[in-house]
């Protein structure tokens, strides 16, 4: 019987900017094959606080980065 791949879950963080220029901070989580893919994922999603460079109207489609999870809260 095979084994389960070792599947770890990741955050995207967008690199967006809002009106300010501070960044918008909006997150996806997904999950990786840690066997398949051992390079950091890039994605261009939505994130529906950005603001478009050109037209300047909020939510657009920016890149987004992995980066390590948060700390869990255990009680």
């Amino acid at each position: 019987m095979a084994s389960k791949a070792a599947a770890v879950k990741l955050r995207l963080v967008s690199t967006g900017l809002n009106e300010k220029g501070e960044p918008t901070g909006y997150t996806y989580y997904i999950r990786k094959n840690v066997r398949k893919h051992t390079e950091k994922f890039k994605f261009r999603k939505y994130d529906p606080r950005a603001v478009h460079p050109e037209t300047g109207k909020r939510g657009c489609h920016v890149l987004f980065e992995e980066k390590k999870m948060p700390p869990s809260k255990k009680n």
